[in-house]
């Protein structure tokens, strides 16, 4: 995953609202009015945040079948694994590693060595 495509998805979930959707939709499919009680929520806002998800690739829709007023809202599983695995590598702690830092600045002798140690 591209460094961009996992800022924007991270900046899209940053939010604290459209984490609480993403965290519900993770639980298995929701119609927007479902979403929009259990989070206490209007359906302009939950619909609103459904579509910066939608957007960035997280979720998808579909309209119900029986009334288009509605629309089913589910995870998207391969952006999602994706997100996970792009993660996974990101925080990996085997990536730490113990270094000193190469500073130009530092001179063995120099003032601004000797100002530094104090």
């Amino acid at each position: 995953m591209e460094q961009e495509v996992l800022q924007t998805m991270l900046k899209a979930l940053s939010d604290p609202t459209r984490l609480s959707i993403f965290s519900l939709l993770m639980e298995g499919t929701h119609c927007n009015c479902e979403i929009s009680e259990r989070l206490g929520l209007s359906l302009s806002l939950i619909s609103h945040h459904l579509s910066v998800l939608r957007d960035v690739g997280l979720v998808t829709g579909q309209r119900d079948p029986e009334d288009a007023r509605w629309i089913h809202y589910s995870v998207d599983p391969e952006t999602v694994q994706e997100l996970d695995a792009t993660l996974g590598r990101l925080l990996d702690v085997r990536r730490i590693h113990t270094r000193q830092p190469q500073c130009a600045m530092r001179v063995r002798g120099t003032s601004t060595e000797r100002s530094l140690m104090r």
